[in-house]
């Protein structure tokens, strides 16, 4: 079975390159090409294709207007190509937020050197975007090759060792029928409301899906919480300090890029800096930032169970630890830590998930305290946190 994409960019090179390395699958067909955000929105309609890569500067329409036709007339995974530049950050962020579920560096050379190792990762993203559905609600996943995975590091949200399967091919020319494969989590919510409780920390982490998710949850937030928050967001180093400023512009809380000594504060989120790993030190009772250089040994830059691990250890029982949307595993070791100390772990639902990777994990596991609908995270927090 396969994947069809349609190819959306102004530059014919790329489109013939993205089309060959593709093609030479064997898992995904390129139904069609487009060379501006116009096409693109009309091929998209007459197509219906699984996903669709989509360019964000093109002649006649860009790609963030494109994306916002595709997911009012027919919406469709897409994964944005877009530089490591600062304002690329910036405007793959507003892509995210008109509906694209995810994206990667248009230069080939930023991804991989390798040639195969190229070919796998774009190919293994594609399939990652298809097992989404625009509008935070993950279809039915299908069976993918068990090749085994060597250990890549991706640029924006690095392949797991553990992944969930991937989606089955439809008929494009009827409507989306997603096969039924497991009944989806069922939300646990307190029966009754339960007492606020005093967290020292509460963190948050999430991978594909997150730049939304985490606004989400954020804006819902007063400038009065009371408690410190830790955001790892899987997102290049480049990305990372626009996605900060942007938050804080949206935010009641602040919002700002970690730094190593940074002091947890009510009120205030600290964002996890890309290519780089953060750990949270106790000295005296006071929470400080610890950012470490990126560990070539590890997939995530930065990485959920590190941070998570961390906190674990430096304050026992008393953090907040709370899974969104993203593909993979990771945040799973870190809330196993987390709980064996004493802490609460909160996971978001299958059906408000864009991805549901990272939260199925820890629920699978039997860690989380609750799994909520993201819309119910925000006033969760703060409802149960004092």
């Amino acid at each position: 079975m396969t994947v069809s994409v349609l190819v959306v960019d102004d530059s014919g090179f790329f489109r013939k390159r993205l089309t060959e390395i593709l093609t030479a699958s064997g898992q995904i067909e390129v139904v069609g090409a487009a060379t501006n955000g116009r096409e693109g929105v009309e091929l998209a309609e007459k197509l219906r294709p699984d996903v669709i890569t989509m360019d964000y500067e093109m002649p006649v329409m860009d790609g963030i207007s494109a994306v916002r036709e595709i997911m009012k007339k027919h919406p469709t995974p897409v994964l944005m190509f877009s530089s490591l530049t600062y304002e690329g950050a910036r405007v793959t962020l507003d892509a995210l937020e008109a509906g694209a579920v995810d994206f990667l560096p248009k230069n080939f050379e930023e991804i991989a050197r390798d040639t195969s190792q190229l070919q796998k990762i774009l190919i293994d993203r594609i399939l990652d975007v298809a097992g989404s559905k625009p509008g935070g609600r993950s279809v039915a996943p299908v069976a993918r090759p068990a090749a085994p995975r060597p250990g890549v590091t991706r640029p924006a949200a690095p392949q797991p060792p553990e992944r969930p399967a991937r989606p089955v091919t439809r008929d494009r020319s009827a409507p989306v029928q997603p096969e039924p494969t497991r009944e989806p989590e069922t939300p646990r919510r307190p029966s009754r409301k339960a007492a606020p409780r005093h967290y020292s920390v509460v963190a948050i982490g999430t991978s594909t899906g997150g730049p939304v998710a985490l606004q989400k949850v954020l804006t819902a937030l007063p400038a009065s919480f009371p408690a410190p928050i830790v955001l790892v967001q899987h997102m290049p180093a480049s990305f990372t300090p626009a996605f900060a400023e942007r938050l804080n512009k949206l935010c009641r809380i602040q919002v700002k890029q970690a730094e190593d000594g940074d002091i947890l504060k009510p009120g205030h989120a600290l964002l996890a800096p890309g290519g780089k790993q953060m750990m949270i030190e106790n000295r005296g009772g006071q929470a400080r930032v610890r950012i470490l250089p990126g560990d070539e040994r590890l997939n995530y830059k930065p990485c959920v169970d590190v941070t998570f691990g961390s906190l674990a250890r430096s304050f026992p029982g008393k953090t907040l630890g709370v899974i969104l949307t993203g593909m993979g595993a990771d945040g799973k070791e870190g809330c196993r830590m987390m709980k064996q100390s004493g802490s609460v772990v909160w996971s978001q639902d299958e059906k408000s998930s864009v991805i549901y990777g990272m939260p199925m994990a820890v629920a699978k596991a039997g860690l989380s305290d609750e799994i909520l609908p993201l819309d119910e995270v925000g006033p969760r927090l703060v409802e149960g946190v004092s």
